[in-house]
């Protein structure tokens, strides 16, 4: 069991969705919070209200992509609460603007750089605060696309796929050292953020929207992003206080999660299907 009160929570990406909803909840449950996002105004915005349920937070502006801002940032919460128990490596970015030659190699860069590297920055610097805490949790967050591979998402599949790797390569890590960490990888289905919508506003931006993404996006928005981040979020903490190594959040994760075990060769014709399905929305 990793109990979640009065322990030190580091919640990336709260500025919005998932990692918003962590912070609060998180808050419920009497834990310490700092919070952390590009986003100054959301994240404001969740430092408030994480202050509104009594909780104390610490609040900092991070790209996760950056190393040593990264690093810096580990250091100040360190510095700030004396301790650190717990790290949620939430932040990330959609991706999936086209195919493998239509993306160019700043999609991956950006995509790889957020969704992967930002989980593996937040774990190194963090992972010596955790250990000496003697009660340390890491929490990384995959995604259903890092259990299956879709076309056309190629950036984010490969940043997802490369999370969970990491994740599980890093919780045999600790269990062979005995170390005081426990070790989790999440692996959210469809839950309802802005992530979709926040990745079609900057293609617009730089010009670079395609009717490919566009259309993904509608088909997301409309039909597939329907959980509450609320309920994601006491899913994700459920799972951590139970101490599960893998945290399947939504009932399409679970069954894509089975899809893929029991049917390996058959699942990419299923992805193909639904590609052209979504295309033709």
């Amino acid at each position: 069991m990793s109990s979640v009160r009065g322990k030190v929570a580091v919640v990336t990406g709260a500025g919005s969705g998932i990692g918003r909803q962590l912070a609060f909840e998180l808050a419920r449950r009497g834990a310490r919070l700092a919070v952390s996002d590009v986003d100054d105004l959301g994240l404001t915005e969740t430092a408030d209200r994480v202050k509104a349920l009594g909780a104390e937070v610490h609040a900092g502006h991070l790209d996760v992509s950056d190393r040593a801002a990264v690093e810096a940032y580990a250091a100040t919460v360190a510095e700030h609460f004396g301790v650190v128990h717990q790290i949620y490596n939430n932040a990330g970015v959609s991706g999936g603007r086209g195919g493998v030659l239509d993306n160019d190699w700043d999609d991956y860069e950006r995509v790889l750089g957020i969704n992967l590297f930002g989980v593996i920055h937040g774990t190194k610097a963090f992972l010596p605060h955790l250990i000496a805490s003697g009660d340390g949790h890491v929490v990384n967050v995959s995604s259903l696309n890092g259990i299956m591979a879709q076309p056309s998402l190629s950036d984010y599949c490969a940043a997802k796929f490369g999370v969970r790797g990491f994740t599980e390569s890093l919780r045999g890590e600790m269990l062979l050292a005995r170390q005081p960490v426990q070790v989790s990888v999440v692996h959210p289905g469809g839950v309802k953020t802005n992530i979709a919508s926040a990745g079609l506003d900057r293609a617009r931006k730089l010009g670079t929207l395609t009717p490919r993404a566009e259309a993904r996006a509608r088909v997301y928005n409309e039909k597939l992003l329907k959980m509450p981040a609320e309920q994601a979020a006491r899913i994700v903490l459920d799972g951590v206080e139970a101490g599960r190594p893998r945290i399947l959040v939504g009932t399409d994760a679970k069954v894509v999660d089975l899809l893929v075990r029991l049917f390996p060769r058959l699942y990419p014709k299923v992805a193909v299907r639904f590609e052209r399905r979504t295309m033709a929305s």
